[in-house]
């Protein structure tokens, strides 16, 4: 039934909607008369404006009021007397083993103008080495100073002397075995240095300039018997430089000129006491000339130089050499690091005080000749890591000819003296240091290097460390305790020998032996009583090692100094 009327009504639907269905029908229509715009046609803008509201400024008036906070003054002392100044010091004391030791220092109090003063001190040992030969010794040197500061001109004078007694003792045999007159030594070293120096300020373009004039007198112990009481060591040195600095825009030019000459005689001229034992006569000048050129530019950043050293070397024949003389530097990053590099040269001049400063056992006749440092390559870097701490690390090569080697003496004496011989070497150095300083409470000092060398004629540069390490450290506690330390380490030496024996060597034809390492640490404590008074106590080669310096030459052990100071 349902789907019967949905039929019926689709069908009915369809029929209504599907006709056409017409109306007719009449009505009456007014058409108004037609009237002309007048209006001129204009756009009308859509966008409605936002009316302006103004708002007056209100006139108001505050009331401030300013304080100023009240700072009170930084206090400033200001001393009515400056702090005192001793113009004496004194310094007496006894060591282990009868070592007396004294010292003298004056010098004249406050002065813009005018220094002067006088030095003398005195170190003796009376003990002796077991199973060596006598083994004291005496040093006894003055000296007398003076200068006038002024502002244009600084003048500078020393005069000294320097008396040393000592023993050959390098020989394993009982005291006095050879005879006081075999072993006994003295050196007598006398003279004066006097210095010039104008104060034109060298950023104008004036001639700064510089003289000197140096004179000593060295010589050796008369012999005891009065037929050969001429036939000792004599040297009479003269040194005669002058430099002048001229700075002209960015440049700096510079001159020295030195004029050096040792007379070193040994006995009579012309004479001998054997047919080994002859006199020597030797006159020794050296002339140098040395032209340099030095720029800044950076703001002082960089900073080279170029120059040479012309040098007459005038011991026996006459010869010319040329050595260069140049250095560029550069600091970065304000002095943190400051890279270095060179190349320099130079004739040094051999004498018999220059030797025995550095081994006091050697024979009054020597060969005595001029070394000869044809060039240095060298360079690095330097600088600060903080305001505290310092540094260096650097290396170099150089080609040196005539460089003296100490040996065991076997010509003129039983082996208890030392000679030197010469040989042509190549030679590479590295070095590096650090140093930290807190004000001048602590300071520390490292230093190590490094050395390895090529000869031509010896298999080892004898006596000489390959590796060396120096520690230095002062410490102040409360400005009464004065802490002072310092260690040293040297390896690698070799002495050349001449007779087999317990650990004696042999290469290249070459007798040899180890001396072995060398560990000497030594510390010295000051207690500050007063201003004026203080004690002190020094203990040296604490590790009582008896190391040998040179060949059969050992030092002392352990040793104690303790004195006092006094401040007038």
């Amino acid at each position: 039934m349902r789907a019967v009327l949905t039929i019926y009504f689709v069908i009915v639907g369809w029929f209504l909607f599907g006709q056409d269905v017409i109306l007719v029908g009449s009505t009456k229509r007014e058409v108004p008369p037609a009237e002309r715009i007048t209006d001129v046609p204009k756009i009308i803008d859509t966008v409605i404006p936002s009316p302006m509201v103004e708002y007056p400024f209100l006139s108001l008036k505050y009331s401030t009021k300013t304080e100023i906070d009240k700072i009170d003054p930084t206090p400033i002392k200001i001393k009515e007397n400056l702090d005192q100044l001793y113009s004496t010091y004194l310094k007496v004391g006894i060591g282990s083993e009868l070592m007396p030791l004294g010292e003298v220092y004056w010098n004249n109090r406050r002065s813009r103008k005018y220094i002067y003063g006088v030095h003398l001190k005195h170190l003796s040992s009376w003990g002796n080495i077991a199973d060596y030969e006598r083994s004291t010794f005496d040093r006894t040197s003055g000296q007398l100073f003076g200068g006038i500061n002024d502002a244009k001109y600084q003048l500078l004078g020393d005069f000294h002397y320097r008396s040393q007694g000592l023993h050959y003792y390098a020989i394993q045999a009982p005291i006095d075995s050879l005879g006081k007159e075999q072993t006994r030594q003295r050196y007598n070293d006398i003279g004066f240095n006097t210095s010039f120096s104008s104060y034109a300020k060298i950023d104008t373009m004036k001639l700064k300039y510089q003289l000197g004039l140096t004179y000593n007198h060295f010589n050796t112990k008369r012999p005891e018997s009065d037929s050969i009481t001429d036939w000792r060591s004599k040297e009479n040195y003269v040194l005669f430089n002058v430099k002048g600095d001229y700075k002209l825009n960015k440049e700096i030019y510079s001159v020295g000129v030195d004029f050096e000459h040792n007379t070193y005689t040994y006995g009579i001229d012309g004479d001998a006491l054997t047919l080994l034992d002859t006199s020597i006569v030797r006159r020794n000048t050296i002339f140098r000339l040395k032209p340099q050129i030095s720029t800044y530019s950076k703001n002082g950043k960089f900073k080279a130089s170029i120059g040479c050293d012309f040098t007459i070397d005038g011991d026996g024949s006459a010869k010319a050499h040329i050595y260069p003389l140049a250095e560029i530097k550069y600091s970065l990053f304000n002095d943190i690091f400051i890279p270095y590099v060179g190349l320099r040269g130079g004739l040094k001049q051999g004498s018999l005080k220059s030797f025995t400063g550095v081994n006091e056992f050697l024979r009054p006749n020597l060969d005595i000749r001029n070394e000869d440092n044809a060039f240095e390559v060298y360079g690095g870097i330097k600088g600060t890591l903080s305001k505290r701490v310092s540094f260096n690390i650097g290396g170099s090569y150089s080609r040196i000819r005539n460089l003296a080697l100490i040996t065991t003496d076997t010509l003129f004496s039983r082996g208890n003296k030392f000679t030197v011989i010469y040989d042509t070497l190549d030679k590479i150095s590295i070095n590096g240091s650090i140093s930290y300083q807190l004000l001048e409470k602590l300071k520390v000092d490292v230093i190590g290097t490094y050395d390895s060398y090529e000869l031509l004629n010896n298999t080892y540069a004898w006596n000489l460390p390959s590796f060396q390490l120096m520690t230095r450290a002062y410490y102040s506690l409360y400005e009464k305790f004065l802490i002072n330390f310092d260690f040293k380490l040297e390896t690698g030496r070799k002495a050349l020998v001449y007779e087999e024996g317990s650990g004696v060597k042999e290469e290249n034809n070459q007798l040899y032996k180890d001396l072995g390492a060398i560990y000497d640490f030594n510390l010295g404590v000051e207690y500050r009583y007063t201003k004026r008074l203080s004690v002190f106590l020094q203990l040296n080669n604490i590790a009582a090692q008896r190391y040998q310096r040179w060949y059969n030459a050992p030092v002392h052990g352990f040793q104690v100094l303790c004195g006092l100071t006094f401040r007038l």
